[in-house]
């Protein structure tokens, strides 16, 4: 454990970490690597009829693209015993990518939400007539915010000396009042809690409205539940744990100045944060569920892999869940 004088944050050696994260991050990068390469495919390749929905899915597989090409430097970082050697600008370009990615992530995700709750909710609402130029200027808008929130990760370096060692992280236990560091923590904890509800409210009012449907197409609006009921699993699978240990940091800087009452908690954190690139990897089960066209393709990747026979596939681009009761929502 260090207190680097010049800026008083604590730096902590954390030898379990330099460990376990580096294959937790290389399987997490090739798992991911592969759903998103699919999924990409899909929406290049397969897609000839595109709705808001698909474009916000398409905007979140490009973010978990852009996080995964950086978990490889992030692993050989904690192979090194957290030991940065790549120079100033790409430190900061990683951990702007890894933030920004992370909201894109959250963002999009809650996108996703919000208009399959007005798809199946609230079907007479105008906003289901807007067609694909309001989702991509919604998309737009949500990259410009993404931008403005955690572009100031580019404007100042990051590095942390200790044990002849350079640390290149984001997020470090400073003692004292810090602008910057306190908008970082403030929107690392408000771009979850906020969409959290979003989503929470809209899978909630998405259940109820198609439970108490009383004829069921296809399966059609059991698919549906599993799609909303996959991108809540995701909220609380991949960002609760790292937003909620950071909630304690930042509730124990209030009380202390001292670095020996931050190791656990900073340990705790650093472990959390895997949870969030895992984000990538889950989400190739929100486009699964998401239309026929992404089903079919990932069951004949399956096949080919298991050495089955592939079945003639017509690949549909209707989105299933945007369909109940043989109609159009």
């Amino acid at each position: 454990m260090n207190l680097t004088q010049s800026r008083m944050c604590c730096a902590f050696e954390t030898p379990i970490l330099n460990q376990v994260l580096p294959p937790v991050l290389i399987l997490e990068f090739t798992f991911g690597l592969i759903g998103n390469f699919v999924a990409l495919w899909m929406f290049i390749f397969h897609l000839d009829s595109w709705k808001p929905n698909s474009v916000y899915l398409a905007h979140l597989a490009l973010a978990d693209s852009i996080v995964l090409f950086c978990l490889p430097f992030r692993a050989d970082y904690y192979r090194r015993g957290k030991n940065w050697i790549y120079g100033d600008v790409p430190c900061r370009i990683l951990l702007f990518s890894l933030a920004a990615n992370r909201a894109a992530g959250i963002f999009f995700l809650t996108a996703v939400a919000v208009d399959r709750y007005f798809k199946i909710v609230r079907p007479m609402n105008r906003i289901n007539r807007m067609g694909l130029g309001y989702a991509l200027w919604v998309s737009l808008g949500l990259w410009g915010l993404i931008f403005l929130a955690t572009a100031y990760l580019l404007a100042d370096p990051h590095f942390y000396y200790t044990n002849n060692q350079t640390q290149c992280e984001s997020f470090n236990i400073c003692m004292g009042f810090s602008p910057l560091m306190t908008w970082h923590n403030t929107f690392y904890i408000a771009q979850f809690f906020l969409p959290a509800v979003i989503v929470a409210f809209c899978t909630f009012r998405i259940t109820w409205q198609l439970r108490h449907k009383t004829l069921d197409r296809n399966g059609k609006m059991k698919r549906a539940i599993q799609f909303v009921m996959a991108v809540a699993l995701i909220f609380i699978t991949c960002f609760c744990p790292s937003t909620i240990s950071r909630v304690a940091v930042w509730i124990l800087n209030i009380w202390y100045d001292e670095c020996r009452y931050y190791e656990e908690v900073n340990l705790v954190f650093y472990s959390s944060v895997c949870f969030t690139y895992f984000n990538s990897v889950l989400n190739p089960l929100v486009y699964y569920f998401s239309s026929t066209a992404f089903r079919g393709t990932f069951r004949k990747m399956g096949n080919k892999l298991l050495g089955r026979g592939n079945e003639e596939q017509t690949f549909s681009t209707d989105n299933d869940i945007s369909t109940v009761e043989g109609r159009r929502i």
